[in-house]
C-alpha cells in the first residue's frame, strides 16, 4: 500500500522558493512523483520548474495505466520530461528575462515492484530498503561529480566545491536534452526518497541513512528539512517520499 508525503522549505537564505513538486498514488502497488529545481533569471528558474512539473505530472497521470510494461512505463517517462523541455525552451525564447532558464528534473514511477527513475541534473533520487539502508539511484550531472569520476576529488572535498552548484544537464536549457534512465526492483516495504540538493549539499548520505532508519512518512520529511535548515539553509530543500507500507 502506497503512501506519499511531500515537503519543499524556502530555507534560510533565498528570498523565493525555485523547487517544484508533484506526487501521487495510482493503487495500492503503484505511486508517482516529480521533482525540479528551477534556475535562471530573476523569476525564470520559478517559471521553469512550475511548468516543468505541471507538463511532466498531466503526462504521467494522464498516461499511466495499470499492467503497462516497463518499456511503456519508460517511454511515458521518457516522453513526459522531452515534452516539459520542448515548454520551458520555448517560453525561455519568448521573453529575454527568462533566457537560459531552465530546471533539473527527477520523475518516478513505481510500478509493480520496480521503480522507474528518469532524470537531468543534480536532484537526487534514493532507494530505502525496508532495513534502512540508503541506495543512490541517480548520478548528478555537475561538474564536481565529473571530477569525482575522473578521481580529482573525493566525495567529501565535492561537498563543499566553490563549482558544486555548476550542472551540466538542465530541462528546458537546449532545444532537447539528454536523459538518463533506469529501473531497479524493490522489496515490500521500501521506500524511494527524491530531493533537491538544498537537502543533499547540507545534509551527508550517513545522516540520510540514520534518519530514515529513526523516521518515516511525514515526520522523515519534516526532520531532514530541518536537519538542512540546522547546518545553514542556504538552498532551497524539497523532499518527496514514496513508501510501501505492507498491510
Amino acid at each position: 500500500m502506497f503512501k506519499v508525503f511531500s515537503q519543499s522549505d524556502v530555507g534560510l537564505v533565498r528570498k523565493s522558493n525555485e523547487d517544484d513538486c508533484r506526487c501521487g498514488v495510482f493503487s495500492e502497488n503503484a505511486a508517482w512523483a516529480v521533482v525540479c529545481d528551477g534556475m535562471g533569471g530573476v523569476n525564470g528558474g520559478n517559471i521553469a520548474s512550475s511548468i516543468a512539473v505541471q507538463k511532466i505530472s498531466e503526462t504521467i497521470l494522464a498516461g499511466y495505466r495499470e499492467g503497462m510494461s516497463s518499456d511503456a512505463v519508460r517511454e511515458l517517462i521518457v516522453s513526459s520530461i522531452a515534452g516539459a523541455n520542448k515548454a520551458v525552451h520555448e517560453m525561455a525564447g519568448t521573453d529575454a528575462m527568462l533566457t537560459g532558464m531552465g530546471t533539473t528534473v527527477v520523475a518516478v514511477v513505481i510500478s509493480d515492484s520496480i521503480v522507474h527513475v528518469a532524470h537531468a541534473g543534480d536532484s537526487r533520487a534514493y532507494l530505502i530498503s525496508p532495513d534502512g539502508e540508503l541506495h543512490r539511484l541517480t548520478t548528478d550531472h555537475s561538474v564536481v561529480q565529473e571530477m569525482v569520476d575522473k578521481g580529482d576529488l573525493t566525495e567529501q572535498q565535492a561537498r563543499v566545491h566553490p563549482q558544486k552548484n555548476i550542472i551540466t544537464r538542465a530541462l528546458g536549457v537546449e532545444s532537447s536534452l539528454q536523459i538518463d534512465y533506469s529501473e531497479t526492483s524493490i522489496l515490500p516495504g521500501s521506500r524511494v526518497l527524491i530531493c533537491t540538493d538544498g537537502l543533499t549539499n547540507y545534509v551527508e548520505e550517513e545522516s540520510l541513512s540514520a534518519l530514515s532508519k529513526e523516521y518515516s512518512g511525514k515526520e522523515l520529511t519534516e526532520n531532514l528539512i530541518g536537519l538542512a535548515k540546522k547546518a545553514g539553509g542556504g538552498d532551497n530543500i524539497t523532499v518527496v517520499l514514496l513508501e510501501d507500507k505492507p498491510e
